[in-house]
């Protein structure tokens, strides 16, 4: 009998191993071998290898390799980094409550935010943290990354600032206690005029919805009737916020996107019927910066034909990401499937597995051969698709806005260009907002402090400071540039003292895509017309 039984599991084992191989592929054991090869590998260089080797580095460094070769999505994130990748869309985090800028070596604040903790704690705009914990903490080695990391951490821990504030020759200690601090996504909501909203969309984090609602409520209270949403420089963010935000002007059983791989069955996403502002006129603003879940409210409202796209093409990211995370915290997001718009299009521009160069370029690509220009140079690599009422569409690479806005270039000069590349505007925009910080305080309104800063001469005045600073007066250049100068300088000034929707409102007023979109409502033209059918 024992010999019987042994006889049936070899006979069993064989069977299986046959069909195994015949008809699954024998995937496991390539992916088992492939592994092993790998592991081999790594136990080799570290038995064996002439030098001391960290194995642990040599696989931080080989992972994104990998994952590099699949597409130009899927990314590794170390466990250091994680929680950074994740704040911004989290809705918010743990610290001080400051918004800071490094320059000359010091972290110098920049905004304090409101009855947040470095302000209950005394901290003011304008002041430069020379010291954390009793530390030096300037110096070349100063980063964003660094002073994030110094700055963040776990809510109701104390932090003590060293700080040099403006007028003052010794450094003042400040102990703050870190809390929750808040990241808005929607950063600006206000009237365009009497009948018109605005809001901006910066990214789609956990409580972009939310916050949307609250800055519908605040322009109902104001009696707007039609709407335009900003998803300019959007770069994405959760799926789901984008597709809670299309249901909110959707009528019932419209589908918004639907996303499916290999191995991810296709998941559709609909409207309930439930949204609050289903027939109010619409208008969304995109453009080269716009991408991932930008592009999918923008699909979903220009294949519903539910209102008017308005810019330049968008991204074009039509991957979706999961997080998958390792013991050591660190994890990857892996692209499991692709998104397409309610026509089917998917919006994924081209790239070529392991070369990322090209991908990564696209962009300038783009602007090199004219389509920020002319509608004309656009290209589509998709094949056409259409609206529910019948409108050719394209994917294949990003959302083509119904109506083109042109970037304008008339008086840029190669002045302008290292004025603002070098961020010497930024620069002195920062020190000239410092010198001057209780004078500007004083101003209400957007409007207020424009005019008085147009009358302070802040084209001349930034000229000299970048001719001290290796930017070589231009005196023709800037002139040609004068107005481009002076919006740069003033819209930075405005930011610093005020918010980033004092900001947004200042840049809107001369916006040619502002402009386009309230001569769309002003003639009444927000909701797309179905194609003439040709006889």
């Amino acid at each position: 009998m024992p010999i019987i039984m042994a006889v049936c599991v070899v006979i069993g084992i064989l069977i299986g191993t046959f069909y195994a191989n015949h008809f699954s592929g024998n995937r496991l054991s390539i992916i088992n071998s492939s592994s092993n090869k790998l592991n081999n590998l790594l136990h080799i260089i570290d038995d064996q290898y002439v030098d001391t080797v960290n194995v642990n580095d040599l696989v931080e460094k080989a992972v994104p390799q990998i994952l590099s070769e699949l597409d130009p999505h899927s990314v590794y994130i170390s466990a250091k980094d994680v929680q950074m990748a994740n704040d911004d869309l989290k809705g918010s985090f743990s610290g001080v409550g400051i918004e800071f800028t490094i320059r000359q070596d010091t972290l110098r604040v920049q905004q304090v935010i409101g009855n947040g903790p470095a302000e209950r704690a005394g901290v003011l705009a304008g002041d430069k943290i020379v010291k954390v914990d009793d530390e030096p903490f300037t110096g070349k080695t100063l980063t964003n990354e660094v002073a994030m990391h110094k700055l963040k951490g776990p809510k109701d821990t104390k932090v003590k600032l060293g700080v040099m504030r403006y007028g003052e020759k010794t450094i003042r200690n400040i102990v703050v206690t870190r809390g929750e601090i808040p990241t808005k996504s929607v950063t600006a909501a206000y009237m365009l005029n009497e009948k018109t909203g605005y809001i901006r969309i910066k990214n789609f984090g956990e409580n972009t919805y939310p916050e949307l609602l609250i800055a519908l409520a605040k322009l109902s209270q104001d009696n707007f009737e039609n709407l335009t949403i900003d998803l300019r420089g959007n770069t994405g963010g959760y799926l789901q916020s984008a597709v809670q935000i299309a249901n909110e002007f959707l009528p019932k059983n419209r589908l918004i996107v639907y996303t499916q791989g290999r191995k991810s069955q296709r998941q559709e996403y609909r409207s309930d019927g439930r949204g609050s502002y289903q027939r109010i006129p619409l208008v969304v603003l995109i453009d080269e910066g716009s991408a991932s879940a930008s592009e999918i409210l923008a699909g979903a409202i220009q294949d519903n034909d539910r209102g008017t796209i308005i810019g330049r093409r968008s991204f074009g990211k039509g991957l979706v990401q999961q997080p998958i995370e390792f013991n050591d915290h660190s994890m990857i997001r892996l692209t499991i499937a692709r998104y397409y718009s309610p026509s089917g299009r998917c919006i994924q521009k081209p790239y070529t597995s392991g070369d990322n160069k090209n991908y990564e370029e696209d962009i300038l690509t783009r602007y090199e051969h004219g389509e920020f220009f002319s509608q004309d140079s656009i290209k589509h690599e998709g094949k056409e698709y259409h609206t529910a009422i019948g409108r050719p569409v394209f994917g294949g690479g990003g959302i083509t806005p119904d109506i083109f806005i042109a970037e304008d270039t008339t008086n840029v000069t190669s002045y302008y260009k290292q004025a603002t590349m070098t961020g010497l505007i930024i620069q002195y925009a920062y020190e000239y907002t410092d010198a001057n910080r209780q004078t500007l305080k004083g101003f209400d309104s957007v409007e207020e402090m424009n005019k008085y800063l147009q009358k302070q001469n802040m084209v001349d005045k930034f000229a000299t400071y970048a001719d001290k600073n290796g930017l070589k007066r231009r005196n023709l250049m800037i002139q040609k540039s004068y107005k481009l100068l002076e919006r740069f300088v003033n819209s930075r000034i405005i930011y610093n003292i005020m918010s980033e929707e004092a900001w947004m409102k200042y840049l809107n007023a001369d916006d040619p895509a502002i402009i386009e979109t309230l001569k769309v409502f002003r003639e009444n033209k927000a909701f797309p017309k179905a194609p003439e059918k040709k006889k």
